[in-house]
């Protein structure tokens, strides 16, 4: 690893995928192709949600507030991850350096706390359902995704400015986007306030969200099974697979990899796992929605229809 006087330190240098050299432009085709259709899945449905009137609901306002927080989640990462793949911008200055870690981990963050309010908004249609109309009204969606998002990028500034706020005696970030624990390793030296403070954002980012989603899910389909007819209970179990299929993925690569102690760290997995939630994770959602989501499926066969017969 290149060194240098905390001083001089004014750029990094991505490693990138120097460990699979001759597989670079194959990872860079299927990267490229994976992300085209990550912003085609999810402008279409936003397009569609707001295209089609039956559509308008607190769910689907969520989940359009969600497609667009992943397209600029992924917009964040993969640009420069694809120039480096074919040789360029393997540099990035502090400044680029810190907005980049800032951008990625607010709309992370932001996404994290959005599939819980999902979760809240499936706990009271199915929970309580004639108090639905009244519990999540325009007002009460509007103030939850503000707060969440507000409170996405606030984290976000604490974690950025507590580690810009070090001097860096390493140039070389052996990753392929400046990550939190990348960027710590290249600190002269991590005070034990910046491992304190990673743990605690991680705790309210994703563990205190995930267990919110966990006993919400419990109290769910313990109102399911009491539904007494099957077709009821299909019907109810339709409306939350979506949902907790990208909750799923999604939760369980964020704990993977923030959680995952630093003995077991290696450069590999560490990329295996990151490709997962910068690439994969952001496809799944217009994925899972479109394909497993029949009220989306039949709202995108009345928008075409309609741009068929005009």
């Amino acid at each position: 690893m290149k060194r240098a006087n905390s001083t001089e330190v004014k750029e990094f240098v991505f490693q990138g995928f120097s460990n699979f050299q001759e597989l670079q432009f194959t990872l860079f085709v299927v990267f490229l192709a994976l992300y085209m259709l990550t912003l085609a899945g999810n402008v279409i449905i936003v397009t569609i949600i707001r295209i089609d009137h039956h559509l308008h609901t607190p769910m689907y306002f969520f989940l359009s507030v969600l497609s667009t927080s992943e397209t600029f989640y992924s917009l964040v990462i993969i640009p420069r991850m694809l120039s480096s793949l074919v040789g360029l911008n393997q540099s990035i200055s502090l400044e680029c350096c810190g907005t980049q870690l800032f951008f990625f981990l607010g709309f992370a963050i932001t996404n994290c706390l959005l599939l819980a309010v999902m979760g809240y908004d499936r706990y009271v249609a199915i929970c309580n359902p004639l108090r639905y109309s009244t519990v999540m009204n325009w007002r009460v969606c509007a103030t939850l995704t503000s707060s969440v998002c507000a409170t996405g990028f606030l984290f976000s500034l604490v974690q950025t400015v507590a580690i810009f706020r070090l001097s860096f005696c390493s140039t070389l970030i052996e990753h392929f986007f400046c990550d939190v624990r990348p960027v710590l390793d290249l600190a002269c030296a991590t005070p034990i306030i910046n491992d304190i403070l990673t743990l605690i954002i991680s705790l309210l980012a994703i563990t205190a969200p995930a267990t919110f989603l966990f006993v919400s899910y419990v109290l769910i389909i313990s109102t399911i099974l009491k539904i007494a007819s099957a077709e009821g209970q299909k019907k109810a179990f339709a409306t939350c697979a979506s949902h907790l299929t990208v909750v799923i993925v999604h939760y369980g690569c964020a704990s993977i990899a923030y959680f995952k102690p630093k003995s077991e760290n290696t450069k590999d997995q560490d990329q295996l796992i990151s490709v997962t939630y910068t690439v994969i994770t952001p496809l799944l959602n217009p994925v899972v929605y479109s394909l497993r989501n029949k009220e989306v499926q039949d709202a995108l066969r009345r928008v075409v229809g309609r741009k068929s017969l005009s």
